[in-house]
């Protein structure tokens, strides 16, 4: 089958039972503290999760597009991507585990046509230290339904994956029990790790048994489920999303209880085509097949194949995220497109691809260009750093070549083999893990929209960053939108579409604008309507495609009848802009250039 026949089959299923399908989000997450990108399939959704109605009703289903980062360096084996699609379904308070665990198992084995021979199940073995009980349900559930077609589906209790790797799985068993560490989701981890308020619970994941893969004991002396060694691969995850957080560390059901579940698709993909290799699908075919043409390589040739997954997937990830607009930066989410395409074109050399042939993307061949440049200075420090070093290059010296002058580690290695000496990974790793958590501690300053948190001062910035908006389309034109919000209760960073830089007058006519909506005292009215209605109206919004039919729409509109700001958001706001007044003055202190096409502002408010 093709990727897009998968999706569509899921899509129609879901709709024949009772379930709204519903757009993507964007890449950039727009509700979510802990990530730059959206990563999964319920960050969109976690509102409704926790008990806001959805304007869709209470079943809900998409195909949502997700990146993420960490697996950047996984890539090159047969079945680990950074861009990956992710098919989902929601019931918000609505049907429960029997109903969703008998649709999956009906997808799978009737739609798809999966052997139910070559399915097997983990569930939740329960977490006794955060009180937390064992799902009988599920695996219950799984087992009548395996016994509908004479597979006898024996349960067995693994504990962790160390313990499955030891114990292996015995003649008859088909359901697993694993702990919070495997079967648990929500977006902080296992129980242990989450904050008040969050919610989570456990899931039941099916996997798909591949058996050409002859099972590696690198991953442990047996395998079984949750082995890394390929032979199974998780097609998918039904998460019981039924548990809240507490303040005193206990966990309450929730009032309503959900069901979150997500399917990767180009794993679903290869489970139905039997191919354990995800390259071999016709969404990576279609960029690895110009390859081989261009390179003169073959993808079977095993000393390749790792170079081809790494183009396949970070060109396919990087050219998504241009679609997006996220450009290549040395910053935030343009600093992974950079570094997928950097990495892209590092393996296009070892299969020698001619330079300026590996993508018809204007962004990309630029990135080419520049890098090819940067590729010169870097040689220039290596060769420096090569003959103080001696036999090793420090991990040091490698992660400033990589951070400072974008030569990827690979390289590094490369030329450093040549010349019969070492270069010190693990120092390196070290630097790079600081540096990840640095940047990790950067992204989580994010709250919903680019917020830190919501008191009084931070939701009044954001109130009056939908102001600026309408302040510089008003004066720039409507060919401004935002890109992107940090917002504290100091303080608004906000980037925005415009190709040169802001004249001060211009900037004091936005000024002049917030400040005339604060003194107007106009009201702030949230309503929800019809997506195409909104847009009529003339809604501000960045990606209308990626919208809902039905949208939530902020007005701030003065008692004269003024339309100050129409904007799609996820709040909070103030009631009034009179409520802003009490901060003092809007004023814009600073704009400059954020990356090519953004800018950036920095405004505050001042005492008067």
């Amino acid at each position: 089958m093709k990727t897009s026949e998968v999706r569509k089959k899921y899509l129609d299923f879901m709709q024949e039972r009772g379930h709204v399908i519903v757009p993507g989000s964007p890449l950039v997450p727009e509700n979510d503290p802990t990530t730059l990108f959206t990563g999964s399939g319920m960050q969109p959704m976690i509102q409704y999760l926790l008990g806001t109605k959805h304007p869709q009703g209470t079943r809900v289903s998409d195909s949502q597009k997700c990146f993420r980062a960490d697996d950047i360096e996984e890539v090159g084996d047969s079945r680990h991507t950074t861009l990956f699609e992710m098919l989902g379904n929601w019931s918000f308070g609505d049907y429960f585990k029997e109903q969703q665990i008998k649709w999956m198992w009906e997808f799978l084995t009737k739609e798809l046509k999966l052997d139910p021979n070559r399915l097997y199940i983990t569930a939740f073995g329960g977490d006794e230290q955060a009180g937390l009980p064992k799902d009988e349900d599920a695996p219950r559930v799984w087992q009548e339904l395996f016994s509908s077609v004479g597979i006898e589906a024996g349960i067995a209790d693994m504990g962790s994956e160390e313990v499955g790797g030891k114990r292996g799985m015995k003649d008859g068993e088909r359901i697993f029990y694993y702990d919070s560490a495997k079967n648990w989701w929500s977006r902080a981890g296992v129980p242990e790790n989450m904050p008040a308020g969050e919610p989570g619970g456990p899931d039941s994941e099916m996997f798909y048994e591949f058996t050409s893969i002859e099972h590696d004991t690198k991953w442990g002396e047996h395998c079984h489920p949750n082995c890394d060694c390929g032979r199974f691969i998780e097609i998918g995850n039904n998460v019981f999303m039924q548990y809240l957080k507490q303040e005193d560390g206990t966990f309450k059901e929730l009032e309503h209880k959900n069901i979150d579940h997500g399917s990767g698709l180009e794993r679903l993909v290869a489970a139905t085509n039997d191919s354990a290799d995800v390259f071999t699908i016709d969404v990576f075919q279609d960029i690895i097949k110009p390859l081989e043409q261009k390179s003169g390589k073959e993808y079977s040739d095993v000393q390749y194949q790792a170079s081809f997954r790494i183009i396949a997937d970070h060109l396919r990830a990087a050219e998504t995220m241009i679609e997006e607009g996220i450009l290549p930066s040395n910053t935030e989410q343009g600093y992974f497109t950079r570094r997928l395409i950097r990495r892209s074109i590092i393996h296009a050399d070892k299969l020698g691809v001619p330079a300026g042939e590996l993508s018809n993307n204007h962004a990309v061949k630029a990135e080419e260009l520049q890098f090819r440049k940067t590729l010169e200075k870097g040689l220039k420090e290596f060769n420096k750093i090569k003959e103080l070093e001696g036999k090793e290059i420090t991990g040091h010296d490698a992660y400033v070549l990589f951070t400072t002058y974008g030569f990827p580690i690979e390289l590094t290695q490369e030329l450093a083999e040549e010349l019969n000496i070492g270069v010190d990974i693990e120092q390196f790793k070290k630097e790079m893990q600081k540096h990840k958590e640095e940047s990790r501690v950067g992204a989580e300053q994010k709250f919903k929209g680019g917020l830190a948190d919501t008191s009084e001062e931070t939701t009044a910035y954001h109130t009056a960053a939908h102001l600026m908006l309408a302040g510089l389309r008003k004066e720039l034109g409507d060919g401004v939108t935002q890109r992107g919000s940090n917002i504290t209760a100091e303080r608004v960073r906000f980037d925005f579409t415009y190709s040169e830089k802001v004249e001060r007058d211009v900037l004091d006519k936005v000024e002049d604008y917030v400040n005339g909506a604060i003194n107007a005292g106009a009201s702030v009215v949230v309503e929800e309507m019809d997506k195409e209605a909104a847009k009529e109206s003339g809604a501000v919004g960045a990606f209308w495609d990626k919208y809902p039919d039905i949208v939530t729409v902020y007005n701030i509109k003065g008692s004269d009848g003024t339309v100050y700001s129409r904007e799609l958001c996820g709040g909070p706001h103030v009631e009034s802009t009179q409520d802003l007044s009490k901060f003092g003055k809007f004023k814009i202190k600073k704009e400059s250039s954020s990356s090519a096409g953004v800018r950036r502002i920095k405004a505050v408010f001042v005492a008067e």
